[in-house]
């Protein structure tokens, strides 16, 4: 009980630090709105003034949506650079937003030089309060000992190491047990760790490691399989006798449905006419680079298994199929990559064209990534499965791209995008879309992204 006591404790000390960076951070966006606005902190007085709360009230609603989206206080498994960036963009963001509604509500169009140098405090609050909270958080939570069950080579892998990783400082493997037997005889070999990791073991055993994490009030790491996923999505059902879950096909409510067309429409019509110019100067770059057609149209499946011709800014040879096949991209060393579509790929450029598929209703802003037919009738022979996300629209970018990483193979991929099934909101897309934001302006975390370009060739 004491242990419980002394848990709570300190899970409500980290609570404390994460309000205490957020409270800051509110107080400093404060005191450069009340310059932004009135060039003074003393002497101020205004009829109107008690709005300025308002408009603080607002950036706070914003950062705390943004921290959540970015997970920007997730101390103890983040690199601090990493810690600094992820606040930092949400800062960003909230005072972009901010001062767009303000200055369209009020009328108040000012150059914004205040929140340069808040943004400067800022980000100095973000470096010590990140060297600060992750070094208390791994002082309060020691390493603990754990032990990684796995089935086969492959699960191994699948789970990844946490090898120069922040969390190998909280969850050190002492061994690895490569076994799926039963539960009775593994139970003994569990004893004395502090943690436990598991990939792949047939159901009755991972059953009863998951009942023993629970007794014993120790962490379980458990890689899901595609039931797991798809069950998050039951529902309780109180109309029998017994505990009863639902399940059936994914559908949109026509309320969301309704939502999410008018948004894409709304928004890839903006990103037509405000990156015309970019768009312009992309294609005649590709048309003078080999005078070959700007646009690369390639067959891809929606929902239903709908087919479609997708549009991209070629970046490949034309003929860089010219035997027929179907081939995955090899990535940075194919040779069939021009010299500008290995510019357009590095700035992810080449998809630009797609806005014209989502206002045609072909794609929609967020869903799974849409595959080529006979790359998706190959992942069925091995992944029967696999057809389970062409439940909804395509998609430019989602879980898989965001949450993923460059190798995740189509097992871990279609269970990225039936996570997103479950949880599809216009709130989870909006999430999805500032998220693709950040993998975009980091390179660290662009590892998901690039697994768009495996599917052109």
């Amino acid at each position: 009980m004491n242990g419980m006591n002394d848990q709570y404790k300190k899970q409500l000390c980290i609570s404390g630090i994460k309000l205490l960076h957020y409270t800051a951070a509110i107080a400093l966006f404060f005191l450069f709105w009340m310059l932004f606005r009135y060039g003074a902190l003393l002497g101020v007085e205004d009829v109107g003034f008690r709005y300025n709360f308002y408009v603080v009230a607002g950036y706070a609603a914003s950062l705390l949506f943004f921290s959540r989206t970015y997970n920007a206080y997730l101390l103890g498994y983040t690199r601090i650079r990493m810690l600094v960036f992820l606040q930092l963009l949400s800062q960003f963001f909230s005072v972009v937003i901010v001062y767009g509604v303000v200055s369209i509500a009020w009328n108040i169009w000012k150059v914004p030089f205040w929140f340069l140098p808040m943004l400067m405090l800022e980000t100095l609050l973000d470096i010590v309060w990140s060297r600060w909270g992750n070094g208390l958080y791994f002082k309060m939570f020691p390493t603990k000992k754990t032990i990684l069950i796995y089935r086969s080579e492959q699960d191994r892998i699948r789970l990844g190491n946490l090898r120069g990783k922040p969390a190998e400082r909280l969850y050190k493997i002492t061994k690895e047990l490569q076994y799926d037997g039963s539960f009775h005889e593994l139970k003994p070999l569990l004893a004395g760790y502090d943690a436990v990791f598991v990939a792949g073991v047939n159901s009755k055993c991972r059953n009863g490691i998951l009942k023993y994490c629970k007794e014993q009030g120790i962490p379980g790491f458990f890689l899901p399989h595609v039931g797991d996923v798809i069950m998050q999505e039951a529902v309780h059902v109180q109309a029998f006798d017994a505990p009863v879950l639902y399940l059936t096909k994914s559908e949109l409510t026509p309320e969301y449905r309704i939502a999410k067309r008018l948004f894409d429409i709304a928004v890839s019509l903006a990103g037509i006419v405000v990156l015309s110019p970019v768009i312009l100067v992309i294609a005649l770059a590709v048309r003078f680079c080999d005078g070959g057609p700007v646009l690369y149209r390639q067959v891809r499946l929606t929902r239903n298994g709908k087919r479609f011709q997708i549009l991209k800014f070629r970046s490949m040879r034309v003929d860089a199929e010219k035997d027929g096949r179907a081939r995955l991209s090899s990535g940075k060393e194919d040779e069939r990559v021009t010299p500008v579509g290995r510019l357009l790929r590095m700035c992810r450029l080449d998809e630009l064209p797609q806005l014209f598929n989502i206002l045609a209703g072909d794609m929609s802003f967020v869903g799974p990534r849409p595959e080529r037919p006979e790359i998706a009738e190959e992942y069925c022979k091995t992944i029967p499965d696999f057809r389970l996300r062409l439940q909804v629209k395509a998609g430019l970018t989602g879980y898989a791209q965001v949450y993923g990483k460059y190798n995740t193979d189509p097992y871990e991929k279609l269970q990225f995008d039936l996570l997103y099934i479950n949880s599809m909101s216009v709130l989870t897309d909006i999430k999805l879309l500032f998220a693709t934001m950040a993998i975009l302006l980091l390179e660290e975390k662009t590892e998901g992204l690039k697994e768009s370009k495996k599917e052109e060739t």
